[in-house]
């Protein structure tokens, strides 16, 4: 007996991945209630294992009286010192009990309660086991699909990756192997729900800690990353140590070990840029391979206005606004894209009205427009020290400025209400409408609208919040295409490999 037990156990602990101590409890805790169930709930039973019998054995505990009143619960002095001489009034007494009479139905109520321990201990074991490795890599093979999502087998237990959780246009076969993005596990009633990822920016940096060894020795650190899987990716590195180049290091002889990640994300491009504290440097770093020719950095939105050339547009913003938009996320600035044309022409816009203005020259345009006024009622609705703060109070009067942008903002505004025609009333208007439509000559037809040219659009993206709120891109120029960029000649740029 005692080497049968003892080799169930052995081997239900290793199939099961639970620890022997707890299927010790398991069993001990069946014979206690199959034992209640033949002789009574209210009856004082424990049991204990026995590693050399291999036996679980079974005692009642009684209590030591002088007159017994309740046979089942008390013993007299003279029964107990035949069995323990030693025993006094008021001793507990270990009666040990037979269990070979428990019966058909006390035997199956023991196996129940077994299996439900067992069942028990093995989801905490698999909790556990798996709790300790969220966050990190996973491998399994693809079980079947249910509604969509993909069952893997993990070896122990199954885990779920959701359609949603897969990289779009990717598709599996039974059987087929897959690495995964631990991403979390959660109890439930059946048990833990361990749910993957394969879209999960942590993926992307797990998969450059398994290609690149610098960055498992912790020489280079990955910073932030961000993702739109299956289209393009950027990640921020940096290291300690100026004889490393991080960007060349992820990159790998050319480009084997960003190749291998670029594989793996079914031919996703990647961008690795040299991560910088300077804020200003980190976004040009991330909005690369587009050169940035002006920042205006807003601290109380933290946004920054970018502007570009007019035919380095499309390549800042990206196809779809992609570009700008995944550096918006890496950064954590909202970032507004504009062309240097756009911006001439927003400028000579705002400050038109004041060129006959003594003393306001180009040098105070530029001082106001870098501290956010572009518009006649931001300059209208500021104060005379709050202009003065920024462009001095020599050889102008900021209270001049102020009445003249309020005085052309209302007349802009009053032309804007009335939009008559000069040197024709409306009523001629009318007059002109009404009988053409009387001779019968059909009016032209109005010309349609024609589209927007995309180069002169702005895009203003703004990263996502805690709560990974949803990005909003206002509009976004041209299908730009970005070209690889050579990390050994730029280490600032981004490294843009795509399969």
């Amino acid at each position: 007996m005692s080497s049968s037990l003892n080799f169930i156990l052995d081997q239900v602990s290793k199939e099961k991945n639970i620890p022997r101590e707890i299927l010790i409890e398991a069993i001990e805790s069946a014979m206690v209630t199959a034992s209640k169930k033949k002789l009574g709930a209210a009856r004082e039973i424990e049991a204990s294992y026995d590693e050399e019998t291999g036996e679980i054995e079974l005692f009642e505990f009684v209590e030591v009286v002088e007159e017994v009143e309740n046979s089942y619960y008390q013993i007299t002095l003279h029964e107990a010192q035949e069995i323990d001489p030693e025993t006094e009034i008021g001793d507990s007494l270990g009666l040990k009990l037979e269990t070979d009479d428990f019966g058909r139905i006390a035997a199956q109520t023991a196996k129940q309660v077994i299996m439900q321990k067992i069942r028990e201990a093995e989801r905490e074991s698999i909790y556990e086991e798996y709790h300790e490795k969220v966050g990190e890599i996973v491998n399994g093979s693809v079980q079947r699909v249910e509604r969509g999502n993909l069952i893997v087998n993990l070896g122990t237990t199954e885990a779920i990756l959701p359609r949603s959780e897969t990289i779009p246009r990717e598709n599996f076969r039974q059987g087929e192997r897959i690495r995964a993005y631990l991403l979390k596990v959660e109890i439930t009633a059946k048990g833990p729900k361990i749910v993957l990822s394969r879209s999960h920016p942590g993926f992307l940096i797990r998969l450059f800690e398994v290609e690149v060894p610098e960055i498992f020795e912790g020489v280079i650190k990955i910073m932030e990353a961000t993702r739109e899987p299956g289209i393009r990716s950027k990640i921020a590195v940096t290291t300690n140590d100026h004889d490393v180049d991080p960007v060349g290091a992820c990159v790998g002889v050319r480009g084997s070990r960003v190749q291998n990640v670029v594989q793996e994300l079914k031919g996703e491009k990647i961008d690795i840029i040299r991560w910088n504290p300077d804020p200003v440097r980190y976004v040009c770093n991330a909005i690369s391979p587009a050169e940035i020719n002006k920042i205006i950095i807003d601290e109380d939105r933290h946004a920054m206005e970018i502007v570009v050339l007019d035919e380095q547009l499309s390549l800042a913003i990206g196809r779809r606004g992609l570009n700008v938009r995944l550096a918006a996320k890496l950064t954590g600035w909202k970032l507004d894209v504009k062309s240097a044309s756009r911006v001439a022409d927003d400028f000579d816009k705002l400050f038109s009205p004041f060129t006959d203005i003594e003393g306001f020259n180009n040098t105070a345009m530029e001082l106001l427009y870098d501290n956010g006024f572009r518009k006649l009622e931001d300059i209208a609705g500021s104060t005379v020290a709050e202009l003065g703060d920024i462009i001095g109070t020599e050889g102008i009067d900021p209270e001049v400025l102020i009445e003249r942008a309020a005085a052309e903002f209302h007349a802009r505004k009053e032309a804007a209400e009335n939009p008559v025609a000069e040197g024709e009333p409306a009523a001629d208007k009318e007059a002109d409408s009404a009988t053409e439509a009387v001779s019968g000559d059909e009016p032209e037809d109005e010309p349609e609208d024609e589209p927007e040219d995309e180069s002169g659009e702005v895009s203003e993206v703004e990263a996502d919040s805690a709560d990974d709120s949803e990005t909003e891109v206002d509009t976004a120029a041209g299908d730009g295409v970005e070209p690889a960029v050579d990390s050994d000649e730029k280490p600032d740029a981004a490294a843009d490999v795509e399969k």
